[in-house]
């Protein structure tokens, strides 16, 4: 019997790797934007180094070289940059902080950031703020123009590429263009959009971003990325200093403290092996799936969940369109606590996540509508 790649493609692309999450089995997982389940692929490449481990130790230490790298080449072809710009980070946090702090900054620098974003990528900012910097809050709702208008002279803008609530996914490519005609530094915390969404970094001119694997790229918590520009390293100094961040790391008796001459640099120290053979495996799994399939995937199961909570008469956050939607909705009804519908779904086998008032649902590409027509009838 012949292969027959013209079925297998016709069908929709949740089919094709359903069978990559064995958590489908026991939930509907619609908490992707708090931490997102394993794919097979990554579990068993994690299991695999553990138990390699159990019996030889570091024995094999070059493989553990080779998932460092590869790691680094898989999500620099995720974000269309170079190997040499990516540095494995242990969190998102980690990597807004490098860039907060290891920026010169001088007297009358100014930041424009936005009140709707995650700590993460708030406390950094409002730090500087109390230090060094003035801050420009804007609103993520607020027009191009009065962006535009905050970027006149400043410093730095940073954003969220979908916000964490909201769901409001930026158009990264025009805020690029804004920096780029005024000369700001563009910082984007991507992880709620990474994995899920294409992203860029030389079509939205984004001289730095950091994302942690564990939401839509699907991997472990704990191993993430930080984007650098190569243009930008020498203006970015680790402040987070180790062993690991000089040219000569492996020669241990040196005391030569140049730096390396990639963003590598900003790795200090041993990294989270295990981890990063998980998350080299679940952006394996997603270049392998497209994310450019992926994404209208993830609107379209976001876009009917939206419609089918309201039909219910629940509020949605936010104004949903095809240019700003993403993988996040949140939801809220009159009389109804959203902390106890989040327990009550959960008791019924679907996962979401209460925030802020609101009931927060997450789907990822490998979700059924069908699942998405179980959950709306499951709605009180």
């Amino acid at each position: 019997m012949g292969f027959d790649q013209e079925a297998v493609t016709a069908d929709p692309l949740w089919r094709q790797y359903r069978d990559e999450f064995p958590v489908t089995q026991n939930l509907i997982y619609l908490n992707h934007a708090a931490v997102a389940p394993l794919p097979r692929r990554s579990a068993a490449a994690m299991q695999g180094l553990a138990e390699d481990a159990l019996q030889f130790g570091s024995l094999h230490y070059d493989r553990w070289l080779d998932a460092y790298e590869g790691l680094r080449v898989v999500a620099a072809r995720l974000i269309g940059a170079n190997r040499g710009e990516i540095a494995l980070i242990k969190n998102t946090s980690e990597g807004i902080s490098t860039i907060a702090q290891g920026l010169a900054w001088h007297p009358g620098n100014r930041i424009v950031a936005f009140r709707e974003e995650f700590p993460a990528n708030y406390y950094p900012w409002l730090r500087l703020e109390t230090r060094r910097c003035s801050v420009d809050w804007l609103s993520v709702n607020d027009p191009l123009e009065k962006i535009e208008m905050a970027c006149e002279g400043a410093t730095l803008l940073a954003i969220s590429f979908v916000q964490y609530l909201s769901g409001f996914r930026v158009d990264l490519n025009a805020m690029g263009e804004i920096c780029r005609r005024h000369n700001c530094f563009f910082f984007v915390d991507a992880i709620q959009g990474l994995g899920a969404f294409p992203l860029d970094v030389d079509a939205a001119h984004i001289d730095a971003l950091a994302a942690d694997g564990h939401k839509w790229l699907l991997g472990p918590e704990g191993c993430g990325i930080l984007y650098v520009r190569k243009s930008r390293q020498d203006s970015i100094f680790p402040e987070e200093f180790g062993w690991t961040n000089v040219a000569g790391y492996n020669d241990y008796a040196s005391r030569d403290m140049a730096l390396r001459q990639d963003a590598g640099r900003y790795e200090c120290g041993t990294l989270n092996t295990i981890g990063c053979y998980g998350l080299r495996a679940s952006i394996e799994l997603l270049l392998e799936a497209g994310v450019e399939r992926i994404a209208p995937a993830v609107r379209a199961l976001a876009d009917q969940l939206a419609a089918g909570a309201m039909a219910k008469g629940y509020q949605l956050l936010g104004d949903r369109t095809s240019e700003n939607g993403a993988g996040i909705i949140a939801i809220q009804k009159p009389g109804l606590d959203s902390r106890r519908v989040v327990h009550e779904l959960k008791q019924k086998g679907i996962l979401a996540a209460p925030r802020q008032g609101w009931i927060r649902l997450s789907p990822h590409f490998y979700i059924s509508p069908e699942e998405i027509d179980r959950v709306i009838e499951t709605l009180p």
